[in-house]
């Protein structure tokens, strides 16, 4: 294979563009993560993230439209700047003690993050055939979350010689620097993308329907999303998707352990999202089974281990009320958890990883699931940005729980329900895929690859 062939193969652009979000949102995971973004109080980093999400449910919606607009390289190198001007937002605050600036950062990121969400689901949920889709998203998913595992470190290295220590800091500023720089090298290695019309497969086929629209035509298209019957149905699956994230960023890792050990945790949080994302793609893409199985059996381990997961979780969320609150340390039995204490640190940190390995199982899911019901990439782009925004929808919410001092009880109670209510459509959903829709075979059938006219629905 030629080096230009190589370059414009949909794996190579699912690499590059894995990078940079690895860089970009992977440093913005692992910054928040540690809970409330470094901060001790996690005031500003809740309504700073309330505004990132409020804006990301529009601009999750049009995302697709401003990429199919813009084009994919400049939409994805413009919105992850605003990933860097967040991260430095917070060395102004550690200055300053001000945090309106920090705040102010949040609906900008949003209107970037829903762009370049919308960019990352078109590109790997439209470049793979059907029968490699799982192993796509496995393979974004493993790049993109090794960004919360190096972005662990950061914290963890930076404020290793506090010991055990059960006073909370924040993180400092050179830590932010070090995140900003990174955020800021994505950005740039958005330029490397190929055009998606230039992407070709192994089998000689185009992985793109067609790049030619108008700013009407995308209004009106993605607007019509709404009267798709699957996407409404998948509202609560979109929900849920980074509703647990305040939760377990904030009330869980954000309360109860030191700051080098909150770093340690996202460390192995986001490695476990690494190990779960292939063995979704194990079952994504077995072709023993067939599409509905795939997905209902899918659907029925994340269920089951996610149900695990909240159980055990209410367990340990009936022994402690607080995290650690200006001159207040938390309530939790003994005190901040440090892992030099294996006793008490082993349990808790497992529990940690475990709730990553099942938000993996969620995402890559619903991608899949998402990327079942076509190959159209426009439509993709578009239901990716639909994803998003309802997905934000849910983080707004879920962050405003915390920033209004709602009971860690009460949320973990609010995440468990929700994802029970959002099981059964997934599973409809699943139930109704089709194995070879309109007789069509989507990855050798000229008149589908060769006609952007055409669109193959798969549900």
């Amino acid at each position: 294979m030629s080096a230009h062939l190589l370059y414009n193969s949909p794996m190579v652009q699912v690499i590059i563009m894995s990078i940079a979000c690895f860089l970009c949102p992977g440093m913005f995971n692992a910054l928040n993560a540690i809970g409330g973004a470094g901060q001790v109080d996690r005031t500003v980093a809740n309504y700073a993230n309330t505004g990132i999400y409020c804006m990301f449910i529009v601009s999750g919606v049009f995302g697709g439209a401003v990429v199919n607009l813009t084009g994919i390289r400049w939409s994805m190198f413009v919105s992850g700047l605003t990933y860097s001007l967040y991260s430095a937002s917070y060395i102004y605050l550690n200055h300053t003690g001000k945090g309106a600036f920090t705040i102010a950062t949040g609906p900008i990121l949003g209107i970037g993050a829903g762009v370049l969400w919308s960019a990352q689901g078109m590109v790997i949920m439209s470049y793979p055939s059907q029968d490699k889709k799982g192993r796509y998203i496995s393979v974004f998913w493993a790049i993109f979350n090794m960004g919360g595992v190096v972005g662990g470190i950061v914290p963890f290295i930076s404020n290793f010689d506090q010991g055990n220590s059960h006073t909370a800091v924040p993180l400092s500023s050179a830590a932010y620097i070090v995140f900003v720089a990174l955020e800021a090298t994505g950005a740039l290695f958005a330029l490397f993308l190929a055009p998606p019309k230039n992407v070709i497969r192994g089998d000689g086929s185009y992985a793109v329907l067609g790049d030619h629209t108008g700013v009407y035509h995308e209004v009106v298209e993605t607007l019509k999303v709404f009267q798709n019957r699957w996407m409404l149905l998948l509202i609560p699956m979109c929900i849920v998707s980074n509703f647990s994230y305040s939760y377990q960023w904030g009330a869980y890792n954000g309360s109860i352990f030191t700051l080098r050990t909150r770093g340690l945790n996202s460390m192995l949080y986001w490695t476990s999202q690494v190990l779960a994302a292939y063995v979704a793609s194990l079952i994504h893409d077995c072709q023993h089974l067939s599409r509905r199985g795939r997905g209902i059996i899918s659907l029925l381990v994340v269920t089951v281990l996610a149900n695990i997961m909240w159980g055990t979780t209410l367990v340990l969320q009936r022994t402690y009320t607080h995290g650690p609150v200006k001159d207040l340390t938390t309530d939790y039995p003994g005190g901040l958890i440090d892992f030099g204490d294996p006793v008490r640190a082993a349990g808790p940190i497992m529990l940690y990883c475990f709730m990553g390995a099942v938000d993996a199982l969620w995402q890559s899911l619903a991608y899949w699931l998402i990327g079942a019901t076509t190959n159209d990439s426009q439509a993709l782009a578009r239901y990716a940005g639909f994803y998003k925004g309802m997905q934000s929808l849910g983080a707004v919410i879920a962050w405003q729980l915390d920033a209004h001092s709602v009971s860690f009880m009460t949320q973990l109670i609010v995440n468990w329900v929700i994802m029970c209510v959002a099981v059964p459509p997934m599973g409809f959903v699943a139930y109704m895929l089709k194995e070879q829709p309109y007789n069509v075979d989507p990855v050798h059938n000229d008149n589908w690859l060769y006609k952007p006219q055409t669109s193959v629905s798969y549900i």
